[in-house]
């Protein structure tokens, strides 16, 4: 395609082609429904041309210049003007942004039918075209600003007389594009969970379509928007943006079709060496050194770094991404990747998740096709140097440990280990492996992410707690399934499922019974011919069972604290039997019961809801209800875990509950003490000091550890609290 000759005076004229203007309103409609300051502007006065001309300014029709009362010819120098250019109010002064100082007014710039806001420092951009600059901003050296006539702005719609090929969705979940979303501005993590993984039903898929296109006005003629107090400079291209107030851009090579969302309280910034393409960031985010993201949603408050390359993924809330290759991948709140050799495509990871160095998590290069997927629960943790091949599956904070996984998983307990045992050629799995031994950096994850989620709209609940209703519920499931793997262990010449699952149940009971000389397999785990076993099967399954109980200790402890054994009794525990332990789903971060999913798609099926706006109250109410759904969770899993019904929930039970709970309390304190104690005795750790004093002056004393202090006084305040109680 080679560039058209056309006249002179029309540059800047005609943004919106013939064909696709709307009939009455100017071309300019859209542009005056999106000032970001109402001007009172006048056209130029004789004597201020001639003074803009003496400057060595340039306009073919200085008519279409348009400036306020407050306009000081003297700072426009060396510039020229096309198309209908409107100024807003100018003083004599310059603005200081970290070092930079830039005298107002417009010098060394070329600009095309731009309504530039008041008191803003334009030097060196060679080409600004189309665009609505607020106020207090600064552009300094930069190539290109421009506009298309049909910019979405990162969004996946379409704008009049646009090819349906030129659609840009988020191929996530799965490379083959099987699970593409439309990405638009105010997208949740729990939105594009709710869309991905229903593609069966294409009602639904159809009305999540249709309210993505009714959120935008399909009509052409927006211009770009650099929102009041931005700074941007040393850039290369900037086309087709929406950039909020105060954001910070220098040393970028591209930002093309992309929403930059960014307030005062929540400023984004972005630094050298970037190139975003087709993409939205949220509030609060930081994405510096050589980022490279193409299809993206950044959602607020995280950051990419240091080479990451982010491409056709989703990225929640308060997470990071350092160095290292995401693809197709959708990613919920609290993640943290920061190697430069770790690998993660077409994967779903629910949140809290830490990807170590080495990581090569979705890697399909042994597979037929570009068709399988990771699905890995909150805590996901593959450890230093694991590859995991497509499809596998892996319950709530599952740890993996260094090794190459050439088959498919399935691993259904959580808080576990998973190993390689080399020498023996089987696949390990230690249940409950987190609270056994690793319970500082277990525990610790609850304070860091809630210390880390700086959202200053927390309108979801996104859950942290390690003990919560999906993964209580997964720790039901691994019961029953080390009960049933040990009964069979133990009587392999026959029964059932049920038998086997009784006959376990009463041996992992049984203390005198020792398990030390059996083998306990779990079948359908690994897409193999190798044996898993199962080690420290009745500590695992003792600390489930006992995790259990403080989690329904804890959610009662948190009812009394509100309410009376009455208002139990009334609310809980009038029917009598048994109350049901409800199915929950991890929607984005949040976790929803599933009946409340169905019911929220139900809606959205029939057109009771039909933007998404009402989607995200949905979740706001959902989350108000949380803690209330949550107690009624544990209140079932305490009567299940004990086979108890209600009408044994009597009032001295469940003070003596609670009055355990400290003792598990004070238990979890001691071993988050032990797990880090460790470090400090291990005299592999120590050798490196010349002695203990250089020790702690590099790592800190022990007693110092602020997280173990902070832990110890939550222990005390607690058990304060409880026997106030009773």
């Amino acid at each position: 395609m080679t560039p058209r000759r056309m006249p002179l005076n029309g540059l800047g004229y005609g943004f919106i082609p013939r064909e696709f203007a709307a009939e009455g309103p100017d071309e300019y409609a859209q542009r005056n429904r999106q000032q970001l300051t109402a001007y009172a502007y006048r056209p130029l006065h004789e004597a201020e041309i001639e003074r803009l001309i003496r400057n060595g300014n340039y306009s073919p029709n200085w008519a279409d210049v348009w400036v306020t009362d407050a306009f000081l010819p003297e700072q426009i120098q060396q510039s020229k003007f096309y198309g209908f250019v409107r100024i807003g109010d100018m003083a004599a002064e310059y603005l200081d942004y970290r070092d930079l100082n830039l005298p107002t007014g417009i010098y060394n710039s070329v600009v095309v039918s731009c309504d530039i806001g008041g008191h803003t420092a334009i030097h060196n951009v060679r080409y600004l075209a189309h665009f609505i600059i607020g106020d207090e901003v600064m552009l300094f050296n930069i190539n290109e600003m421009e506009t298309s006539s049909n910019a979405k702005f990162g969004n996946g719609i379409l704008k009049d007389g646009d090819p349906e090929s030129g659609l840009i969705q988020l191929e996530l979940c799965n490379e083959n594009g099987g699970r593409a979303v439309l990405p638009f501005d105010g997208m949740q993590a729990s939105d594009v969970y709710l869309w991905t993984r229903n593609r069966h039903d294409s009602v639904l898929q159809e009305r999540f379509r249709a309210i993505t296109f009714d959120r935008f006005d399909s009509r052409r003629g927006y211009y770009s928007v650099v929102g009041h107090r931005t700074v941007i400079k040393n850039s290369h291209i900037i086309k087709d943006v929406k950039i909020g107030t105060d954001a910070y851009i220098k040393g970028v090579n591209k930002l093309k079709n992309v929403t930059v969302n960014s307030i005062a309280g929540a400023f984004t910034q972005i630094g050298e060496g970037c190139e975003l393409v087709n993409g939205i960031i949220g509030h609060g985010c930081r994405i510096f050194y050589g980022v490279k993201a193409v299809r993206f949603i950044l959602s607020s408050f995280s950051q990419l770094k240091y080479g990451a390359r982010l491409i056709n993924s989703f990225l929640g809330d308060n997470s990071t991404i350092s160095c290292c290759e995401v693809l197709n991948s959708l990613i919920f709140p609290a993640h943290e990747q920061h190697h430069n050799n770790s690998f993660l495509c077409a994967s779903l990871v629910m949140g809290q998740s830490n990807m170590a160095a080495g990581a090569t998590v979705g890697s399909n290069h042994n597979s037929r096709g570009a068709d399988g997927e990771i699905v890995a629960g909150r805590g996901f943790w593959p450890g230093l140097c694991v590859s995991l091949k497509h499809s596998s599956r892996f319950a709530s904070y599952t740890l993996i440990v260094k090794g190459d996984f050439m088959h498919e998983l399935d691993i259904r307990l959580p808080f576990a280990m998973v190993s390689h045992d080399v020498p023996n050629d089987r696949l390990v799995i230690l249940p409950a492996y987190w609270f056994l031994y690793n319970m500082y950096a277990l525990m610790r994850n609850n304070t860091k992410f809630i210390s880390r989620d700086r959202r200053t709209l927390k309108n979801q609940y996104f859950e942290y707690d390690v003990l919560a209703p999906d993964t209580v519920n997964e720790a039901f499931a691994a019961l029953r399934e080390m009960e049933a793997a040990t009964g069979r262990a133990c009587y392999p010449e026959g029964g059932d499922i049920e038998d086997w699952t009784r006959r376990g149940r009463e041996i992992l009971a049984d203390n005198t019974i020792d398990l030390r000389g059996r083998e306990i397999l779990l079948d359908n785990v690994e897409n193999s011919k190798r044996k898993v076993v199962l080690i420290k099967v009745r500590e695992g399954y003792q600390a489930y069972r006992r995790m259990i109980e403080y989690y329904a200790a804890t959610q009662l402890k948190w009812y009394f604290d509100r309410h009376s054994f009455a208002q139990l009794q009334a609310e809980h525990l009038s029917e009598g039997g048994g109350l049901k332990r409800e199915e929950f789903e991890n929607i984005g971060g949040q976790l929803i019961r599933k009946e409340d999913v169905g019911a929220l798609m139900d809606d959205i099926r029939s057109g009771a809801i039909n933007d998404w706006n009402a989607v995200h109250q949905r979740y706001h109410q959902l989350s108000d209800q949380y803690p209330a759904r949550k107690f009624e969770h544990a209140l079932a899993s305490l009567l299940e875990i004990k086979g108890m019904n209600t009408s044994q929930l009597t009032q001295a039970f469940i003070r003596q509950l609670i009055e355990e709970s400290v003792a598990t309390k004070q238990w979890i304190c001691t071993e988050i003490y032990k797990t880090r104690a460790k470090d400090y005795s291990n005299p592999y750790r120590r050798m490196v000091y010349e002695n203990e004093q250089e020790m702690d002056a590099v790592v800190g004393r022990l007693e110092d550890n602020a997280f173990i202090r902070q832990q110890q006084a939550e222990y005390e305040q607690y058990n304060a609290s409880v026997r106030a109680m009773v």
